[in-house]
């Protein structure tokens, strides 16, 4: 598989990309992924120079939640930290937009999941402006203050925030996960249908279904204007979920191998009485 495939470049248009491909060997392969990313995880905690974070975007039922709980099974508890952004709280208002998430980035060493990302800023803010009404900005005042101009601005400050990331040591990968109108429409009909999956589904799922199309083009708009060589999107079918899970995993290794952590070095001095202290431990 080539990575670079799924990685998006130049204008992107969804409606040209497929979202569905089907990797019969996906969930037998994914459990060799996951024991690779645990061991490279492991390796970049004790390199202490790295971090990775992972950027999750993709319409409601796309599967972000299964794709992180499989996707990181293995990884160690202290290795993976998961964050799931919802409506920003009276605290995250009072800041501005990237706040939030910067204080949310991994540590060097972890790897730090994003479920929903700072681009929810330049994408729900887009599809419903009165949304941004609430940061209280001085230059807005009403909803017809807000233009296309205001979002390319924030995307741009995006870019500088993910450069700076990157220049600091965090390996920045974006994933979208490409779905078909007609699979969310089986997947929410599954939420009704199977009583144990009742509790997933809301009736803003349906409100938001039919903006299906301005999604799209605001989709369309931020993978053009912000997939960049230090912070990559890569589109991902996400029809089937075991083969979205298996594309993520192998871009997410493929790209960490990218920086060859190493284990440190113990100083010669300790080395050089490495016999001395296993026969201190051996004779107690």
């Amino acid at each position: 598989m080539n990575v670079n495939d799924y990685k998006a470049s130049g204008e992107i248009y969804l409606r040209n990309i497929p979202t569905k491909e089907f990797k019969s060997e996906a969930k037998k392969e994914l459990k060799k992924l996951r024991k690779e990313i645990s061991e490279l995880q492991d390796t970049m905690y004790a390199e202490g120079k790295y971090s990775v974070l992972i950027c999750l975007q993709g319409m409601d039922t796309a599967g972000k939640d299964s794709l992180i709980r499989e996707v990181f099974k293995d990884v160690n508890a202290r290795g993976v930290v998961v964050h799931s952004f919802k409506v920003p709280t009276e605290l995250e208002l009072k800041h501005d937009f990237l706040w939030r998430h910067y204080i949310a980035l991994p540590a060097r060493g972890k790897i730090g999941v994003f479920n929903r990302t700072h681009y929810e800023n330049v994408l729900v803010t887009r599809v419903h402006p009165e949304y941004i009404l609430s940061e209280n900005i001085p230059s807005i005042t009403s909803v017809e203050d807000i233009d296309d101009r205001f979002y390319h601005d924030r995307m741009n400050r995006i870019n500088q925030f993910e450069k700076h990331l990157e220049e600091s040591g965090t390996i920045v990968l974006k994933f979208f996960l490409h779905l078909s109108k007609d699979e969310q429409r089986n997947r929410l009909l599954r939420r009704l249908n199977i009583p144990e999956k009742n509790w997933k589904f809301s009736t803003s799922d349906l409100k938001e279904r039919k903006l299906w199309d301005k999604y799209q083009v605001c989709y369309e708009d931020l993978l053009s204007r912000t997939s960049t060589d230090y912070a990559p999107w890569f589109i991902i079918p996400a029809d089937d979920k075991p083969s979205a899970r298996y594309l993520v995993a192998m871009v997410l290794l493929e790209e960490m191998k990218k920086y060859n952590f190493k284990e440190p070095r113990l100083s010669q001095k300790v080395l050089d009485q490495i016999d001395d202290f296993k026969k201190q431990l051996n004779n107690e």
